[in-house]
């Protein structure tokens, strides 16, 4: 079971960033494409230690949520910009932003990423159920896959 969920955990979280940063970087942060390849290829190689520690962060702090669809689309927000709005300043200041340029991909991302913690929870918890693995803080599901 920790191998499945260290795997989806990852992938999860390697497709939908990839998609979303390519985005940012090129159109809110200004980045040239050469600088994108650079960042999207960074990322991914940190995204592989860091995905699953993001789904258990992730998972601790949905407990505190409540059932209502608000207080699930907070907490999923709040994961997501404590953890990974920092590792992204990094991964696009090592990749050629500076300046104004890394200062718009940082409040671009930490924008993204308020408006993205919920679908990217949902995206995590679709990707864990394809592995036979349950949403975090659920009851386990089947494990017949």
């Amino acid at each position: 079971m920790r191998r499945r969920s260290f795997l989806a955990d990852t992938l999860a979280l390697i497709l939908f960033f990839t998609t979303t940063g390519i985005l940012n970087e090129r159109f809110i942060a200004g980045m040239t494409w050469e600088q994108v390849v650079h960042a999207r290829l960074l990322g991914a190689v940190l995204m592989v230690p860091v995905g699953r520690p993001y789904g258990l962060w992730r998972d601790w702090l949905m407990q505190r949520a409540g059932s209502s669809r608000l207080s699930q689309i907070l907490w999923d927000s709040l994961a997501l910009v404590s953890f990974q709005v920092p590792i992204y300043a990094a991964i696009i200041a090592i990749s050629g932003a500076s300046g104004g340029g890394l200062l718009r991909g940082v409040l671009g991302a930490t924008l993204m990423m308020l408006c993205l913690g919920r679908p990217y929870g949902a995206f995590l918890n679709f990707v864990r159920a394809r592995f036979g693995l349950p949403p975090g803080g659920d009851k386990p599901m089947s494990l017949n896959v």
